[in-house]
């Protein structure tokens, strides 16, 4: 039997600096003399012969860093994106989720957004219709399913294009970060569902997440992109040990970063440090295990009065915590030239996926820096209750530690 998604020698060619957004009349008059004396772009590219096959009922996870070229792929798979070199053949139809309203319109109710969207995906009225009521049960927004689109929170359109997507009578699945949409309650059943259309109703799912928990119990097989190349297709294990082995980063030099303030301070790089206060291999840390975060920073002020905070997110940039040096008794203390600071957590109460953080200082009321995302780092499981197993990710992203009484 031939296999439902080959991926032949694929590449995909991009241009630094093009703006791909829809023109005015004199917007493509004004670039036309750079066209005429002709400037060049700088090319790069984004995918560079990317061969592999999925038979019918396999889960793929892809997995990398950002700007690998994950989602580059799904758009080529997708239809949206053509390749520059390379085939694509799909035996069966596709159901992709990329981004949030994808193939959706905001003046159309959530109603016939399900059936414009549907068409879309290739199906059927008949197939729509009798799918409809279970689409709506499972998204939660049957109160707004008359509303039109535009007066939906972003959670709830994603909630509704994942259950179009779901649901629809489609072979291949292609998902790119939804999963981390919506409430703890609305994650268990998109896990709950993506398992069922894998195992129970065959279909063909292609699966992109930085939650590596999330690949692993979902997804059979793994293929690891790293700068537009591919490594070849393994089980799934094998794929996240390979990736975590080549995760070296654990100093971020932010000292070009684009930031706010008036840079009197100004943050220059940060180091992840282990519990013992030396290097960690990676940025990963355990749940439940100590930290270290060194600021090293340059200033031509001397003050104490010194506010610092970091705000962490989570990969599709919901807050999950701030830590603010008001929240504790000492106060910090900035000296001119180099130096620097750490911020010591004796255990980690976050669960396992990727995490982001801003860095914001201001002195005397003061805004001196902020940076948005100044560092990003994963968080592996742990045994953070100390009960012989790690707690489910989709319970939460913090872990508390509490007494019942």
């Amino acid at each position: 039997m031939k296999p439902i998604i080959e991926v032949k020698h694929v590449w995909k060619e991009y241009q630094k600096g093009i703006d791909r957004r829809y023109k005015s009349l004199r917007d493509t008059i004004t670039s036309i003399p750079g066209r005429i004396f002709g400037e060049e772009k700088e090319k790069f590219w984004a995918l560079e012969d990317i061969d592999f096959r999925v038979d019918a009922g396999e889960s793929l996870g892809i997995i990398g860093k950002n700007g690998a070229g994950k989602s580059t792929l799904l758009k080529i798979l997708s239809r949206i994106t053509p390749p520059t070199k390379g085939e694509i053949v799909l035996r069966g139809r596709v159901a992709s989720l990329l981004e949030v309203g994808t193939g959706f319109h905001p003046e159309l109710t959530g109603r016939e957004n399900i059936f414009f969207n549907g068409s879309i995906l290739g199906m059927k009225n008949q197939e729509i219709k009798r799918k409809f009521d279970e689409i709506v049960d499972f998204s939660g927004v049957e109160s707004f399913i008359d509303t039109p689109l535009k007066h939906y929170s972003s959670g709830m359109q994603m909630r509704l294009a994942f259950s179009v997507a779901a649901h629809l009578e489609s072979e291949i699945l292609l998902i790119d970060e939804v999963l981390a949409v919506g409430d703890a309650e609305f994650q268990k059943k998109c896990i709950g569902k993506m398992d069922d259309v894998s195992k129970g109703e065959g279909k063909t799912i292609l699966f992109v997440s930085h939650d590596l928990i999330l690949i692993k119990n979902l997804c059979q097989f793994g293929i690891l992109i790293k700068d537009g190349k591919i490594k070849p297709k393994k089980e799934v294990n094998l794929t996240i040990t390979e990736y975590l082995k080549n995760l070296k980063t654990h100093i971020f030099d932010i000292s070009n970063s684009s930031r706010r303030g008036l840079n009197r301070l100004k943050f220059t790089k940060i180091e992840f440090l282990g519990g013992n206060k030396k290097s960690t291999q990676f940025n990963l840390v355990k749940s439940g295990e100590s930290l270290n975060i060194r600021f090293y920073y340059s200033s031509i002020i001397r003050s104490s009065n010194i506010k610092f905070s970091i705000g962490i997110n989570s990969q599709i940039g919901q807050r999950i915590c701030i830590l603010n040096s008001d929240m504790l008794k000492s106060n910090l203390n900035i000296h001119t030239g180099q130096g620097f600071f750490e911020l010591s957590i004796k255990r980690l109460p976050l669960t396992i996926g990727s995490y982001t953080a801003n860095v914001y200082c201001e002195v005397d009321s003061i805004l001196e820096d902020w940076i948005k995302d100044a560092f990003c780092f994963e968080v592996i499981g742990g045994d953070f209750y100390k009960i012989g197993k790690e707690y489910p990710k989709h319970n939460g992203n913090v872990y508390f530690e509490f007494n019942i009484i």
